[in-house]
């Protein structure tokens, strides 16, 4: 430490010296330019020496000038940039060329200034690597040279992508990424706020020919739905002039009558699987129009539906099999593997990010599989008279919820974590005298997960203690969906209010409310996807075979899309009619846009 403070001083008493002399010098320069010359001109050979000595930085652009190569810089101690209004030399007018030459010469030079030393740009570059926004912004006021290299596009690229922004895009994407950085930054505070005080535009997904809503899934902004008219559809909230399309189911000519419910729907970036009540599976592909490119047959109800996360593998359960397709090298699909099951199958998820044969996790009552082609019906976890609630699953682990019938007065309902390679419990969460209904790990934050209970709670659980970090009392009804991120959570309850919360504050930012449960809740950044399904699959007062259009829409389950992203109220938002594209029948009553053209407005 007295070393250190030994070579400050003597540092800040060389500087002073320095600034003092330069200063007496400027005094003399200036006096013996007033006095006039005391004899004969000087020879010219003797100019030089006559005159008072020039500054360091024109003798070395006299020598760049002249092709020398530049004197080794002697070891002193660091000095200030000389002042702006130091004289430039002899007085004849050349100093400014000769400093803008000495400028555009050192910018020929690929070497960085480091004090005493001289660097290869590359290694200063490196060097800047592993600094931040702030200490970028700070070495970029140290001199133009620092400046150029602290603005280069490679950090700003290194930064952006750091940070998740624009992860996609190459580095010739842009020709300035700092400022992309920024309107990236700009652009995730304002959906920040917009989210917190619900400004955006919120629209109703529906379609009447389908009756009454049965399932619903989302992907990346996509949409399915299935109705109990046997009919399947597609939105795309992400354009809002998209006409959804219908995709067709595969039955044979000679079935007469009605067509079987939608049981349940599942989507993913390229295919779109849907399961009938008659145990027929059909799969589309979004690239190739409305007809299905697969289908197969239970001969039982499909009691689940799993549909991976990336790539083509579907898995059912129907009675007590499960089954796992996937297409094969040349594109046919076919079964990967068939498992029994001892009990009926409540759950089933496919687990992501699997390399080779998939793996599926399953839950029959009280007993959970883990279902691997190699090894056909591992149990992964049983325990007699407490039956699996809900279930989720990652890449490494899968969480569910169990139930306690009070057997044992010492095991209320949890939350059980288990690691997958292992087969191993992990963590036991939760002491909840209701059931958990819910279960979100796949989707939740690193180490994070989020549940819901019939209690009315949320609560969000921390993986590395084993502790809930928060609780929140949500729905009166229960707690029947549930996602969060960094900063927020949504949940849904079993009377139909969707609930957006702030994560560390624990507290309520805003509510809607619809007629019927709600089934599934999806987000992202900037746009959040709603679906309240009732329970019951038959309009009150109507059969159903009725082909009546005109009962009320409120019994048949709706569809909402929130895009925050948008700058105005989500009251004042556009309405559902005014994008009307008159695809309804004309006998529609409730088809406003059929009478009056809204769209030309």
């Amino acid at each position: 430490m007295a070393e250190g403070s030994a070579e400050l001083e003597l540092f800040r008493r060389c500087w002073r010296e320095e600034l003092a002399g330069g200063a007496k010098r400027r005094r003399r320069e200036a006096a013996a330019a007033e006095r006039p010359p005391a004899g004969p001109a000087a020879e010219p050979g003797s100019r030089r020496s006559a005159e008072p000595a020039e500054p360091g930085y024109l003798a070395l652009a006299r020598g760049l000038l002249h092709g020398g190569a530049p004197p080794a810089p002697a070891r002193r101690s660091p000095s200030p940039a000389r002042p702006a209004e130091e004289p430039a030399g002899d007085g004849s007018g050349d100093g400014d060329d000769l400093l803008g030459q000495l400028i555009r010469d050192l910018n020929e030079i690929n070497e960085v200034p480091f004090f005493d030393v001289q660097l290869p740009y590359e290694l200063a570059l490196k060097i800047f690597q592993y600094l931040g926004k702030t200490e970028l912004g700070r070495c970029a006021q140290v001199s133009r040279m620092w400046k150029a290299l602290a603005e280069d596009e490679v950090l700003w690229y290194r930064l952006c992508q750091q940070e998740g922004y624009l992860v996609d895009t190459s580095i010739s994407s842009h020709t300035c990424w700092k400022l992309a950085l920024k309107n990236c930054r700009a652009r995730e505070r304002t959906l920040k706020t917009n989210w917190k005080n619900r400004i955006g535009a919120v629209s109703q997904l529906r379609y009447e020919l389908g009756k009454i809503l049965c399932d619903v899934h989302s992907c990346d902004g996509v949409v399915i739905a299935g109705y109990t008219s046997g009919e399947v559809r597609l939105w795309d909230t992400r354009t809002w002039d998209y006409t959804a399309p219908i995709l067709e189911a595969m039955h044979d000519p000679g079935d007469a009558g009605p067509r079987p419910h939608v049981s349940f729907v599942r989507i993913n970036s390229s295919l779109a699987v849907a399961a009938y009540e008659d145990g027929t599976i059909s799969i589309w592909n979004l690239m190739f129009g409305r007809e299905p490119i697969h289908h197969y047959q239970h001969n039982q109800r499909v009691q689940a539906l799993a549909l991976g996360s990336e790539g083509a593998v579907v898995a059912t359960a129907s009675g007590f099999e499960v089954k796992v397709e996937s297409p094969d090298d040349r594109g046919f699909w076919q079964t990967t593997a068939t498992f029994d099951i001892r009990k009926l199958v409540n759950f089933l998820n496919l687990v992501p990010d699997v390399v080779g044969s998939p793996v599926a996790v399953a839950a029959a009552e009280d007993i959970v599989y883990l279902l691997k082609a190699e090894d056909a019906g591992k149990t992964l976890h049983s325990v007699y008279g407490q039956p699996v609630t809900c279930l989720d699953v990652s890449a490494h682990e899968a969480a569910f919820g169990v139930k306690n019938f009070g057997w044992l007065l010492n095991e209320p309902n949890q939350i059980l974590l288990y690691n997958l390679e292992t087969s191993q419990c992990l963590k036991k969460m939760g002491n909840s005298i209701g059931d958990f209904t819910c279960v979100n790990l796949q989707n939740s934050p690193p180490n994070m997960l989020v549940t819901g209970n019939k209690d009315r709670r949320v609560r969000v659980f921390d993986l590395r203690k084993s502790e809930s970090l928060c609780s929140l009392y949500a729905h009166q009804l229960g707690v029947s969906a549930v996602q969060m991120d960094d900063w927020k959570i949504v949940s849904g309850g079993e009377e139909g209010l969707v609930c957006v919360w702030d994560q560390r504050m624990g507290t309520k930012l805003w509510e809607m409310h619809a007629r019927h449960p709600v089934r599934h809740i999806w987000f992202n950044s900037h746009s959040l996807i709603t679906a309240n399904i009732p329970d019951e699959k038959s309009l009150p007062g109507t059969s159903i075979t009725d082909d009546d259009l005109t009962v009320h829409h409120k019994y048949r389950g709706i569809i909402y899309a929130y895009e925050f992203s948008a700058d105005q109220l989500a009251v004042e938002s556009v309405l559902p009619i005014c994008r009307s594209s008159y695809d309804e029948v004309s006998g529609y009553n409730y088809n406003i846009g059929l009478a009056v053209p809204y769209d030309n407005i």
